[in-house]
């Protein structure tokens, strides 16, 4: 089940990126442009939203459950902050995920309650791009970790 999930959870990356880039590129161009909040608007920023969530899930289950990294940490906290790799998984990616994830779902609620179209995108920008430079910083990305494969098969 841990490699299973594992996989997902590496793939599934890719859709909170690729959607997180359409998202904060449609929110800037909407803000610049001056331009209506039309239905793609929402369906990307529900898109980018939702496979945040998905990602979240999946990731919680790999942290509280499976992962012998998390499980390792979350034995001897003490110790797995000494260690990088130890204190990464068990402390930093998760809590700058959770926050990446809690900034896109406020960026989405505030977007959908402003009654301009301008502040609607100006919202989802700065709330989709802060949530999306958050994630970007603690993916690990294979090119510096090897070991860390950029598509898991």
């Amino acid at each position: 089940m841990y490699d299973i999930l594992l996989h997902v959870h590496s793939w599934t990356r890719w859709l909170v990126v690729v959607f997180g880039l359409i998202a904060v590129f449609r929110a800037f161009s909407g803000w610049q442009g001056r331009r209506r909040y039309v239905g793609a608007d929402n369906g990307m920023g529900a898109a980018f939203v939702g496979s945040m969530h998905l990602q979240l899930l999946v990731g919680l289950i790999l942290y509280l459950g499976l992962s012998p990294v998390t499980k390792t940490a979350l034995a001897n906290m003490g110790a797995a902050m000494k260690s990088p790799e130890l204190r990464f998984w068990g402390v930093e990616h998760i809590t700058v995920m959770v926050l990446a994830v809690i900034a896109a779902q406020v960026g989405r609620s505030l977007s959908k309650k402003a009654t301009e179209p301008v502040l609607k995108h100006k919202r989802a920008f700065v709330w989709f791009t802060i949530a999306l430079v958050l994630v970007l910083l603690m993916i690990p990305w294979g090119i510096w970790n090897p070991a860390r494969p950029l598509f898991r098969f």
